[in-house]
């Protein structure tokens, strides 16, 4: 059995014309929609029920199977409540029906905010479609205004709309009262369309969720004593250090070697100024995820190869870019002799390590290892 199902959300039928709901069958809502248009004409749910008829007429001529029409309506002001209401009011029309059937319904609405009390329907019967009824003169207003609304309404929607939109809206004000007081009127729009772009940017590309992330591990790191928030900053600071001296070196072998500096001499320089202390920030990081690891009862032998495999990789390319550095005063490079040294040691490092460790764990296994 199919039911055309007009929705009235905010019950213009019942507080409009007195009349009670839902109602049910042809003439009942023939009826109420010539009161309704006697009462309002310019109610958009009087469209919604001769709608209801056309559609209930034609389905009756196809004669397939038994069809009804019924009016279902919620309560004014509250959404929650308005489709609590027409749950009910649907559960009152289907026990009205005398039918052994299953029913279906065809939902009958004049506008998007209706249509938010489909899935109640849905859950009560199977609805094989939806048909919104709007004035041709007005189409689609009604539903700008609801998806207008209910974007203003979510709290993370409205940010991502609002807040550069206010920005851009400020631009014009700000740049006028930088003017009065002498402040170039550049800067500020530099300023306030770099703020757009990089928020353009961080929702785009979803970096809020990543740095929330990460200021939460910062706090929780704090606060449970963490080795590696430490660690890491020193490291970073060695890093910053490191790249400083690379360039400086870069800049010591240009000076005399001239403008034309190959690219792999510069590379060389590079590294050569800046592998001890990127070794050095390899190495603090390293210890202290070891610290935290053993704390945290997860130690395993293997992890101590990892400070050793530091060193090791610094000595070979220390090796190998002091190699290809040209013979320059203020640098002290390396010969072929020196290199296989370099080389040889690295080498020696990183398998010593590693067997030291495998037979620590063989030997003597973690606590991890044991359970």
């Amino acid at each position: 059995m199919l039911l055309v199902l007009c929705v009235d959300l905010d019950d213009d039928v019942g507080r409009k014309t007195g009349l009670s709901t839902p109602v049910v069958g042809s003439e009942a809502v023939r009826e109420a929609a010539v009161a309704l248009a006697t009462v309002d004409p310019e109610d958009s749910d009087v469209n919604v029920m001769f709608q209801g008829l056309s559609t209930y007429e034609a389905l009756r001529e196809e004669g397939t199977e038994e069809v009804e029409v019924a009016v279902v309506t919620g309560v004014e002001g509250n959404d929650v409540r308005a489709n609590r209401t027409v749950g009910e009011e649907v559960d009152t029309t289907l026990a009205s029906l005398q039918t052994g059937e299953e029913v279906r319904a065809i939902i009958i609405t004049d506008g998007a905010q209706d249509e938010s009390v489909v899935p109640v329907i849905r859950s009560r019967m199977p609805i094989d479609g939806v048909r919104r009824v709007v004035v041709r003169q007005a189409q689609n207003l009604e539903s700008m205004y609801y998806t207008i609304k209910q974007v203003l309404a979510d709290p993370e929607t409205r940010g991502t709309i609002l807040v550069p939109l206010g920005i851009l809206l400020l631009i014009y004000p700000l740049v006028v009262i930088a003017g009065i007081f002498d402040v170039a009127g550049a800067v500020v729009l530099g300023l306030l369309s770099a703020l757009v772009g990089l928020y353009s940017l961080f929702r785009g590309l979803g970096l809020e969720d990543s740095i929330d992330t990460t200021v939460d591990r910062l706090r929780n790191g704090l606060y449970a004593g963490r080795a590696t928030l430490i660690t890491y900053i020193v490291a970073f600071a060695l890093i910053i250090v490191g790249g400083v001296q690379g360039v400086s070196m870069v800049e010591t072998v240009d000076s005399t070697t001239g403008p034309s500096l190959e690219i792999v001499t510069a590379g060389a320089a590079f590294v050569h100024g800046a592998i001890q202390w990127f070794a050095a920030a390899g190495i603090t990081s390293s210890l202290g995820q070891v610290t935290d690891e053993y704390l945290a009862d997860r130690f395993r032998w293997r992890y101590l190869n990892a400070p050793f495999y530091v060193v090791a990789i610094g000595i070979v390319l220390y090796g190998l870019s002091g190699f290809f550095l040209p013979s320059v005063d203020g640098i002290v490079t390396l010969s072929l002799p020196d290199l296989a040294l370099a080389l040889t040691i690295g080498t020696l490092m990183g398998v010593l390590s590693t067997l030291t460790f495998a037979v620590a764990e063989s030997r003597y296994p973690s606590q991890v290892e044991a359970t």
